[in-house]
């Protein structure tokens, strides 16, 4: 039965332990870790100079682009940027992926990561989180819901696309190189082509929708 976790990971476990170091006041949040494609993550923190060259001289991230900002209150400002993580974060998603587990999103403060993660089952979250203590991320699981608890989770997806996205992650569609092609997947899942096609691009279009609904003002793409 799919299996929600949530989680704590302290950042000098995970990641961005140096930019916590460095700027106190700095959170993010990502909506989803999806393959090897560097993440959208919005920050906040003093000021956009002071974030982003906590950012670039973080051995733990590489700062791949500065997307988008955004002001919701005159002294309260975020920025998007496109960070792709070393090492120690893809070992995480590689466990995560290797045990039929999925991550939905991520938020930091104060020098933790919580994370909520989707699995198959909860055999597979048990397999999981063994690896976790194997490798001493020094993860702390702070719930644990079942399928039901879906539709109370902030997500902007449908039952059915949020199950879609999940056995797609599962199968590997969204891999580099891709493990399962369109065709494919669509037969796993009794449903046409066509209409898998429809229902992926609704489903990034939710995700996205919900990412940038924030009134983000594009500021272009840093070199």
């Amino acid at each position: 039965m799919t299996t929600v976790v949530e989680l704590e990971v302290p950042a000098d476990r995970l990641g961005l332990a140096e930019t916590f170091d460095r700027v106190s006041e700095f959170e993010f949040r990502i909506g989803g870790l999806i393959g090897d494609v560097p993440p959208l993550v919005r920050v906040t923190g003093p000021d956009r100079r002071t974030v982003e060259r906590a950012l670039e001289t973080d051995p733990s991230v590489e700062v791949v682009a500065s997307v988008a900002s955004q002001r919701e209150e005159p002294d309260h400002e975020q920025w998007l940027f496109r960070l792709d993580f070393r090492e120690t974060v893809k070992l995480f998603q590689q466990i995560i992926s290797e045990n039929d587990g999925a991550i939905l999103a991520a938020r930091g403060r104060d020098g933790t990561w919580s994370i909520q993660l989707l699995y198959h089952d909860r055999e597979s979250a048990s397999s999981c989180h063994q690896l976790f203590e194997q490798y001493e991320f020094g993860v702390e699981v702070t719930r644990i819901s079942d399928p039901e608890d879906l539709e109370q989770e902030r997500t902007p997806l449908t039952k059915t696309q949020y199950e879609t996205i999940a056995t797609a992650h599962e199968l590997g569609y969204f891999d580099v190189p891709r493990r399962i092609t369109l065709e494919e997947l669509a037969a796993e899942l009794d449903v046409s082509h066509q209409a898998l096609s429809e229902r992926l691009r609704r489903s990034h279009a939710a995700l996205i929708s919900a990412e940038l609904s924030a009134r983000l003002t594009p500021i272009g793409i840093d070199p």
